[in-house]
Order: C-alpha cells, then sequence, then structure tokens
C-alpha cells in the first residue's frame, strides 16, 4: 500500500460533510454507593452520587465522525420528552448539527439507564419505543431528510440501524434514491431484520456473525476464500461496492467489487471494554472510503481506530490525535 502523507489525509477528512440517519439513544449513568440492603426486599440500597449522560446508537457514530470531521448532521426521530432534550443538548455540545432530529408525541426517546456501585453495573432500566415509525412519521421524515440532503450536500450518509424502528424499509429505499439522485456515498452498519433492504449502498458492514445469520451461510471457516463468498453472495442481492466484515479478535476483512480483497489481523492490545467499537469502524471506514476511493486503506484505518477504543473503557469516540499517531506508528501513513 503506497504511504500517503499524514497532515494531507487527515486534511481530506477534516472536509468530509457526514450525515448519519438511523436509531439515537440517550445513556444515562446513576453512580453511588451501595453499602445495605433494603429492609423491603433483598436488593442493595444505592445512594446516588452523580449522574452521567452518555450519547448512543447512531448518536454514537455521530460523535465518533466529529473528531475527524468538521460538519456532522445527524437524521433520526426522538420523543418529545426530557430524554430527547437531554440528548439534543449533548449533542449540540458536540458541534453535531441536530436540525434532522424530528420530534415525535407517538415515540419515546430510547434511554438506557445504568445504575452502577462499586464499577459493578447493578441493573439496566430501556425506555423506548421500538415499533416502526407510524406512516405519518414517517412521512415527514423522509421529507425532512430529503430538504436537509438537497441543502447540505454531504459527501457520505451512514446508516446506522439499531432495530429501534427509525430504519423502515421505505425511509431505507428513499434515503438511497435521494443520495443516488445527489451522487453521495452511502454505507451501512445493519440489523437483521433490514439486512438485505439496502440495495445499491456503497459500503456494507455487517460483523460476521450478521453475515452468517443473513446468508444462513453453514460453513464455520474463517478465511479468505470463504469470506470472498459471503462478499459474492451479498453482492448478488445488494449490489453494493463494498464489503467490509468485521470479525472481532480476526480482525477485518474487506473486498471490493471487481477490485481487491484481504482479511487484516487486529494489533495487539489490551482490551478493556469492546462498547462501541462498531460505531467507530463505520465512521471512520466512511470518511475515509469517501475522502480516498481506498478500500485498504479505509479498511486499515478503520481496524486500527476500532482498536483504539477497546482500550477504553466504556462508549467512547475515537481520538483523533492518537488514531494519527497510531497510523504513523505502524506505517500505515507516511509522517510530514
Amino acid at each position: 500500500m503506497k504511504l500517503i502523507e499524514t497532515n494531507n489525509l487527515f486534511q481530506q477528512i477534516r472536509n468530509i460533510k457526514v450525515a448519519v440517519v438511523g436509531d439515537v439513544m440517550l445513556d444515562t449513568y446513576w453512580w453511588g454507593a451501595a453499602e445495605r440492603i433494603s429492609p423491603e426486599a433483598p436488593v442493595p440500597v444505592v445512594t446516588l452520587e452523580r449522574t452521567e449522560y452518555r450519547i448512543g446508537g447512531a448518536a454514537n457514530v455521530a460523535l465518533n465522525a466529529i473528531s475527524l470531521a468538521e460538519k456532522v448532521y445527524l437524521l433520526s426521530v426522538i420523543g418529545k420528552d426530557k430524554e430527547g432534550d437531554l440528548l439534543k443538548e449533548e449533542l449540540s455540545k458536540k458541534g453535531i448539527d441536530t436540525v434532522g432530529l424530528q420530534i415525535s408525541e407517538k415515540r419515546k426517546t430510547t434511554c438506557k439507564t445504568r445504575v452502577i456501585s462499586r464499577n459493578q453495573q447493578m441493573i439496566r432500566l430501556d425506555s423506548e419505543t421500538t415499533d416502526d415509525l407510524s406512516k405519518e412519521d414517517e412521512h415527514i421524515f423522509i421529507a425532512s431528510c430529503r430538504k436537509i440532503l438537497n441543502e447540505a450536500k454531504p459527501d457520505v450518509l451512514i446508516f446506522e440501524d439499531y432495530n429501534k424502528g427509525v430504519l423502515t424499509e421505505k425511509v431505507i429505499k428513499e434515503i438511497l434514491s435521494i443520495c443516488d439522485s445527489l451522487n453521495i456515498i452511502t454505507s451501512v452498519d445493519p440489523k437483521q431484520k433490514n439486512f438485505f433492504a439496502y440495495k445499491g449502498v456503497t459500503l456494507f458492514k455487517p460483523n460476521l456473525k450478521e453475515v452468517r445469520e443473513g446468508l444462513r451461510y453453514l460453513n464455520q471457516e474463517v478465511n479468505q476464500h470463504t469470506l470472498s463468498e459471503m462478499h459474492n453472495l451479498l453482492y448478488q442481492q445488494l449490489k453494493h461496492q463494498v464489503s467490509l466484515i468485521t470479525l472481532s479478535e480476526k480482525g477485518v476483512f474487506y473486498q471490493q467489487q471487481g477490485g481487491g480483497a484481504s482479511v487484516l489481523p487486529t494489533y495487539r492490545r489490551t482490551i478493556a471494554d469492546v462498547s462501541g467499537a462498531g460505531d467507530t469502524v463505520i465512521a471512520v471506514a466512511s470518511l475515509l472510503y469517501a475522502a480516498t476511493k481506498n478500500p485498504e486503506l479505509m479498511a486499515t484505518i478503520a481496524n486500527l481506530a476500532g482498536g483504539l477504543v477497546c482500550e477504553e473503557v466504556g462508549t467512547v469516540p475515537v481520538n483523533r490525535e492518537r488514531l494519527l499517531e497510531e497510523c504513523v506508528r505502524h506505517n500505515v501513513i507516511a509522517h510530514p
């Protein structure tokens, strides 16, 4: 792989405009001390000490994107509730454009509340709506996306599906059509429900388990031959340009239709938490492909980025400076 000069590449990425569409979440953490058992039931009593809010789901993909790019638009549907207000506030603090967050009185903002004491999760409480958007909300959301995409003209649009109902088949089809008419690169981190709905997407990024389940692929061997076979089977249904399949501890596999393919192993790391690694990989891969159209470079740097965030506890976005240093250290890009 020909080395690219560091500053030029990361400046190219900085100039990429990104839209992220999908299911957003607010992660709430209640931290406290648990020093006694309740007299009412055999459960610990947690004395609340502090509350922390974090951005989750498609919003975490946007958070990873804003770490590298200057302009990121987030498109989703949230509830008319306190959680939605808090999520918008957290996003605005990070510089993410929230004009595309549609408010629906028919839905709740997805909120996952974790009670934590002594660095252990005691319980998680989920409040959410997982039904598909109503026909009315769907119609309004598609119209809003069309308006924003026509005005903003992002370089790349990322679909982030968490099966919470925002990405219906119609929403997916209509947004892909809009992007095609505007020559916007598209990428997706799919879930099982609408796995084959992303026909014509540029970059398709499932994990190995999702591919096997989606294709009902029974061969358990993991090598370049079987992975290329998976890509070809995916291409028959999706007609996409590039597959990027994450392989957990085995790294990533990429294949460009009619072009190169390779398995890229992971770099040795001390793994603390794999939460959010997939969000980082799809964000970095989408930006790299939009900036360079180089699938090998895309997969290599996305692989590095996914490993970096696994060294941190909890869901955290990729750090631009650390990623740059890693790219230089592993001779992925040339030092200026």
